[in-house]
């Protein structure tokens, strides 16, 4: 995995004088990555990767899978090998393992607010240059789903489309025309009339941004009424606080921007046992 591969040079372009100098070359040994803290486990591929390109007989076991909630104390993987190696892995290993677990720890806390409310939770383009990977397989873990991966995936009109075009129904009539039949058209609207007219130029789904809770109770009724299978998806302004009471207007996609790029890291540390 090239991720991987740039990352140990980054660390260790030029050696690890500490390690060399204190930890002999092929010292057998035994090592640990344990949660701190309450959190999500996810990622934990890619810290038998990080070893394996390392060195390719340490052995890392997994003990907590992939989506499970450990606790402060529990252990997530066991490695066992020369430990010159798994100490020079160290913090590359950890650096990709916490971001991850921090990322599906705080998509379990909003997937946990919505529940039994039919709405899903989704992630953004928001992610950490290089990482896009990674982070949405995350969200996944934590029990999310994932929106667009890149700008070819789907069709998102978004505010400065419609300026551009000069009008949501003309961007809409525009995407609607020159479409393949397999994609469906959504377009971010701001204000009721804006959702209005998008439904009335074809929407397949529409992005309300911005909108306070009545406002989006609102909207989601004209919507409905104008054409009930429309999809309907909230953004913008969304925290644990309230996105509970936006899923009870019966939107059926709150996308969160956070998840991917203000997600703390998790705090996990590894111990050598020798």
């Amino acid at each position: 995995m090239d991720l991987v591969h740039r990352a140990i040079l980054e660390d260790l372009e030029h050696g690890d004088i500490t390690t060399g100098i204190t930890v002999e070359s092929g010292q057998p040994g035994h090592a640990v990555i344990i949660a701190k803290e309450e959190c999500v486990v996810a990622g934990s591929f890619i810290v038998k990767e990080v070893f394996h390109q390392m060195d390719t007989t340490i052995k890392a076991t997994l003990l907590s899978p992939e989506g499970a909630l450990v606790q402060a104390g529990d252990i997530l993987i066991d490695l066992e090998g020369d430990l010159h190696m798994i100490l020079q892995g160290e913090r590359v290993a950890l650096n990709f393992f916490q971001r991850t677990c921090g990322v599906a720890t705080l998509t379990r806390k909003f997937v946990e607010r919505v529940r039994e409310t039919g709405c899903r939770i989704v992630d953004t383009r928001k992610t950490t240059p290089g990482l896009r990977l990674l982070q949405k397989y995350a969200v996944r873990a934590g029990g999310g789903d994932n929106h667009r991966y890149g700008l070819s995936d789907g069709i998102l009109i978004k505010d400065n489309h419609i300026a551009a075009c000069g009008s949501v129904a003309k961007a809409v009539t525009r995407a609607r025309g020159r479409a393949p039949h397999t994609l469906k058209v959504e377009v971010e609207v701001t204000t009721i009339d804006g959702l209005k007219e998008a439904i009335r130029a074809g929407a397949d789904a529409v992005l309300l941004d911005n909108m306070k809770v009545n406002v989006l109770e609102e909207a989601v009724k004209t919507a409905r009424k104008i054409k009930p299978e429309i999809i309907l998806e909230a953004s913008g302004g969304i925290h644990l606080e309230n996105v509970r009471s936006v899923a009870q207007t019966g939107v059926d996609i709150i996308s969160v921007g956070a998840l991917t790029h203000s997600a703390s890291a998790s705090d996990l540390s590894l111990d050598v046992t020798v």
